[in-house]
Order: structure tokens, then C-alpha cells, then sequence
């Protein structure tokens, strides 16, 4: 790939470049994008916008199909049988507000910036570009490891749906391979190599796909959820088959419905997909917010049903954690085997879903980053004849060759709450800092004081040993947290206020939102933060060695504002609000 720009040119104009860093750095690691910049001048860059055929219908089908996924298939076993027993009926609630809370934060940007570079740009305008790309590549660090991960599954799941062991029939171990990366999957790859050829051709066409399959996924979960109830049992709720095993509907106490929370949270994962999308929406105003909390709130009342389904056929100690709903009906008898088969079809469905849209949102982000210059510029490219992001639709579809679920999984869930608790961050940034503001520092101390908080508390929460000392602890940390919240919001004024949605109840909901982000972050494990930090380490020597010289030189050429005075379009300035129309009008 042919790289261009004056810093790339030749060895010598590289290590000039190499040894101008600091001073670039200096300039562009903080530099903040402007709003029109993202919404309009942008995107003409490299080969035009991408069509608008989206209403809020789509995005709820797309929201419901990136989540309802295999993650309610694996992560309900484990949280019942290990975590919180019966009462992950209540994980299930909470990791269901807290990506509610989330929800919100995204749709507010999404409405002000209907693009399709998501938290990536949200973070870009307000902290700028190298948190940004910070953000932006743990964002397609996730999409790509858990498509990968989850399009194996699909295998698995389908081998269950016909009777086949995936594990001995459809992969090939190499032994050389370390353990995790050593199975190679051929189904996966072709079946994420259809999916991008669909992805490529139309947005339109894969919401229509998507809707027939989330259609036929929802049928098999009803299917779940009566069968449960018809043959369950709710003394299951309360007693486990072993006498010796915890009893009552929390065996595990208040812990193990929080730790179960923080690994059912995995199945939310795929609702920041559907702000990717927001370029491509007719109406942002109406539609985003529609689409973003009805598809959480849809999929959070699936999944109650689904935990109460799977409780009530089982007591908590006999679910397998690996196949919880289709183990159940196989412990009910032969009889009721045909029952694995159909909920495996039904799982396989689920994985498209989840699948089309997560490479969707993974394309999308990939393409305005992309846009940004701080990755080469070809994944910016948009097909003039689709109005796709063909590039970046392609890229990496051949990892799922080796990558193994269980070894990404916590990872992935690091990165995306992370990726959350930026937005959060940045939603009240935003909200309290304008460049009218006489100085930023009053909401930054406020930010940082609250996390720092928030972190004693999930600290608190794991070391002090139960009883009053620990009850006494937490609520006094609690106090804290909320005289934070307070003080800031009697003493710092909003600078600026949402032409169209706002995140309500500023600044408690994005400030819940930040703490249940740390929470559930305190309840993973520590060699998945070695990963993190290793990964992270990784983004800031690509940042360092590439990206800040590629955007250094598309600064020098002023490419951005070259291409802002091309052409703007009206129909993009109708869907931005009044505030940035006026802005792109002053930049025309």
C-alpha cells in the first residue's frame, strides 16, 4: 500500500519527521475537531458521503440484532451457575440500565453529529485526536476480535443445530499454535466473508437482511422463553438440587448479582453500533433516539424473560454454563433433544445478527478514522456506486481463521467499557466546557475527583471483608460521589444546551453511567488488563511512529479546508441543527 504525504516520501524525510515529534505531538495529539468538520467538510475527502435509507425501525432491528446475539447463549450459564444463581434475572436489569445510562450519552452526540465515526468522533471534538485514536482502536480492536470470535461460535452452534461436533468435524488443530489460536475455522471465515460482500453492497439491502433474521431469531428466543415456562419449575428459583449449595434466590448474596451483571453486560455490547449508522439516517433528530433506547430497552426485557426462562427449568447448580438452554432440555430426557437442535438453529440466527451488524459498525468507524488521516487514508474510501465503505468493510475478515472466543472475551469487554466511559465523560465535557468557557478545569477536576471516586469504591468493595465496616465504608464513599455531583452542578453552569436531545437529568446520568463503568470494570480479571495495557502501549508507538505525521502533513496541505470550500451538501445541513449550519455557512 503506496503511502503518501511529505513525511513518507523517503527515508530521510521519515527520520526528519521522527525527530520533529515532540513538537508535532505538541500540535496534534490535543488538537480538537470542529463539529462541521465531521458532519460536512469530512466527508468529501475521499470519495463522497454515504447514503441516507435509514428510519428508526432499521436502527431498533439493527440494535436488537447486534446484541441479541450469542452472548445470552454462553454468558447466562456462567453467571447463573457461578455468579449470582437465579438472581441473574437482576444482572440482567442491571446491565441493562447501565447500558441505558450509556445509550443516552451516545445518542445525545448522535444527534448533534449524525456520522458515521461514533465514539471515535464524539471523542475527536472533544478531547482530541490522540485520545481519540486512542478510543478509536480499542473500538476496532473489539469489532474485529469478537467478530472473529463470535463467527466461530456460529460454527459450533450450528453443529449443534444439525448434530455434528464443530470441535472434531469442521476445524483443524495445528499443535504448534499456542492453545486458543490453535483451530482453524474455515466455516467462520466464509461466513464472514458473505456477510462483507452483502455489507459492501448495501446498506439498505443489509437492514433488510438483518430484519428477516432478527425476525426468525426472536421467534426461536419466544420459543425459549414459552418452552421454559411451560416446563419449568419455580421452585427452582429458590432450591439448588445439591442441599450442600447455597440456597434461595441469591446464593451468592449482593456480590454475585453485581459480578454477574459485569459478565452479562457482555450481551449489550452492539448498541454503540447503531451510532455509526447515524450518517446514513433520514431524520437523526427523531429516529436515533428512538432506535438507540428502544433496541436497549426491547433486548433488556428479551433477556429477563430469557434468565427467568432458564431459572426456572433448572436449579442454578445443575445449568451448564457452556450451553445453558439447550443442556437444560438435554438433562430433561431424550425426549426433548429436538429441543438443542431448534435452539441451536435459533443461536446460529442470533450470530448473523450480531455478526452483520457488529462488521457494519466496525466498517464504519474504521472508515472515518480513516477520514482522520491517522490510519492510511484507503480505509476512508467510499464506493461512488454502493455508498459503502467497501475498504474498510474488508479488512481483517481472515482473522477468524485462528482467534478462539474465551481468549478475547474479557478483553473485549475492557475495551468497550472503556470506550463507554469516554463517551460519558465527554457527553458532560461538552455539556459544561464551550470556547466561551473562561477555563475547563473546573469540569476536568470535577471528571477526574469523580472516577478517582468511583475507583476507591469498586477498590472498597472487593477488599474490605463483609459486615457493618464495609456498609459503613461504601456509604461514605457513596456520600462523596454524590456532594461531587452536587457541588459541580450548583457551581459550574451548562455552556451549551442540545438543539434537538439532550442526555436528561444532567450531570447524574452520565455521572451513574461513568461510576457503573469503573464498577464493572473492577470485576474483571488481571491478566485481561495486562492484555489491555499491552495493546494500549501498542496503539501509542503506532500513533507515535505514524499516525501524528500523516495528520501533521494533512494539516500542512490543508486538505481539510480545501475540501470543506468544495461543496456542501444541503440535504447534510437540514439533518445538523441551526448552530453548525450557521458554522458551515461562515466555512463556505
Amino acid at each position: 500500500m503506496e503511502i503518501h504525504g511529505s513525511s513518507f516520501s523517503s527515508f530521510k524525510s521519515y527520520f526528519n519527521a521522527l525527530r520533529d515529534t515532540p513538537r508535532r505531538l505538541a500540535r496534534r495529539a490535543g488538537s480538537v475537531s470542529t463539529t462541521f468538520d465531521e458532519t460536512s467538510g469530512v466527508r468529501f475527502r475521499y470519495g463522497g458521503k454515504m447514503r441516507k435509507s435509514l428510519r428508526w425501525y432499521d436502527l431498533i432491528c439493527f440494535g436488537v440484532g447486534g446484541m441479541v446475539g450469542a452472548g445470552v447463549f454462553v454468558t447466562t450459564g456462567t453467571a447463573s451457575h457461578d455468579k449470582a444463581g437465579p438472581a441473574v434475572v437482576l444482572s440482567y436489569v442491571i446491565a441493562g440500565f447501565c447500558a441505558l445510562l450509556s445509550a443516552f450519552c451516545y445518542t445525545e452526540f448522535a444527534v448533534h453529529m449524525p456520522v458515521a465515526g461514533g465514539a471515535f468522533s464524539y471523542i475527536r471534538v472533544t478531547f482530541g485526536e490522540f485520545t481519540a485514536f486512542l478510543t478509536g482502536a480499542n473500538l476496532i480492536m473489539d469489532y474485529v476480535f469478537s467478530n472473529a470470535a463470535v463467527a466461530r461460535s456460529f460454527t459450533t452452534y450450528l453443529g449443534t443445530a444439525i448434530g455434528v461436533s464443530a470441535e472434531s468435524k469442521w476445524r483443524i488443530t495445528i499443535s504448534s499454535l499456542p492453545k486458543g489460536f490453535n483451530q482453524i475455522d474455515f466455516i467462520a471465515v466464509v461466513v464472514i466473508s458473505i456477510l462483507t460482500i452483502i455489507i459492501c453492497y448495501s446498506t439498505r439491502e443489509s437492514s433488510l437482511l438483518n430484519m428477516i433474521l432478527t425476525a426468525l431469531h426472536i421467534l426461536f428466543i419466544m420459543f425459549v422463553i414459552i418452552m421454559g415456562f411451560w416446563k419449568g419449575d419455580s421452585k427452582n428459583f429458590t432450591t439448588p438440587s445439591d442441599p450442600s449449595h447455597p440456597s434461595g434466590f441469591f446464593p451468592f448474596g449482593a456480590p454475585g448479582v453485581f459480578n454477574g451483571a459485569t459478565l452479562v453486560y457482555l450481551s449489550y455490547i452492539g448498541y454503540d453500533a447503531v451510532s455509526t449508522l447515524a450518517e446514513e439516517v433520514k431524520n437523526p433528530v427523531t429516529d436515533i433516539p428512538i432506535g438507540v433506547t428502544g433496541s436497549v430497552i426491547l433486548v433488556t426485557v428479551l433477556y429477563c424473560l430469557m434468565a427467568t426462562s432458564m431459572s426456572m427449568l433448572l436449579p442454578y447448580d445443575l445449568i451448564n454454563p457452556e450451553a445453558p438452554f439447550s443442556g437444560a432440555f438435554t438433562i430433561k430426557g431424550n425426549g426433548w433433544k429436538w429441543v438443542s437442535n431448534v435452539i441451536g438453529v435459533g443461536a446460529s440466527f442470533g450470530i448473523l445478527t450480531s455478526l452483520l451488524v457488529a462488521m457494519l459498525g466496525q466498517a464504519r468507524y474504521l472508515c472515518v478514522i480513516g477520514r482522520s488521516n491517522v490510519v492510511p487514508i484507503w480505509f476512508a474510501k467510499v464506493h461512488p456506486k454502493t455508498s459503502t465503505p467497501v475498504n474498510a468493510s474488508m479488512f481483517l475478515a481472515a482473522i477468524a481463521l485462528f482467534t478462539d472466543l474465551d481468549v478475547l472475551l474479557n478483553l473485549v469487554s475492557i475495551g468497550t467499557l472503556f470506550v463507554f466511559f469516554m463517551v460519558a465523560n465527554a457527553v458532560i465535557y461538552r455539556r459544561y466546557v464551550s470556547n466561551d468557557t473562561r477555563s475547563p478545569w473546573p469540569t476536568v477536576s470535577f471528571l477526574l475527583s469523580f472516577s478517582f471516586t468511583s475507583v476507591i469504591f469498586t477498590l472498597l468493595w472487593w477488599v474490605v471483608p463483609g459486615g457493618t465496616p464495609k456498609v459503613f465504608v461504601l456509604g461514605v464513599c457513596s456520600m462523596v460521589a454524590i456532594g461531587l455531583v452536587v457541588l459541580f452542578n450548583y457551581a459550574v453552569p451548562q455552556a451549551r444546551k442540545p438543539d434537538f436531545w439532550g442526555v436528561p437529568l444532567m450531570p447524574w446520568i452520565p455521572c451513574v453511567s461513568i461510576f457503573l463503568d469503573i464498577f464493572l470494570l473492577g470485576n474483571l480479571d488481571g491478566p485481561s488488563y495486562i492484555r489491555f495495557a499491552v495493546f494500549s502501549a501498542l496503539v501509542v508507538v503506532v500513533y507515535f511512529v505514524y499516525s501524528v505525521h500523516a495528520s501533521f502533513d494533512a494539516e500542512e496541505e490543508r486538505v481539510l479546508s480545501q475540501k470543506s470550500d468544495e461543496s456542501i451538501d444541503v440535504e447534510d445541513l437540514t439533518s445538523i441543527g441551526p448552530k453548525v449550519q450557521k458554522e458551515a455557512t461562515l466555512f463556505a
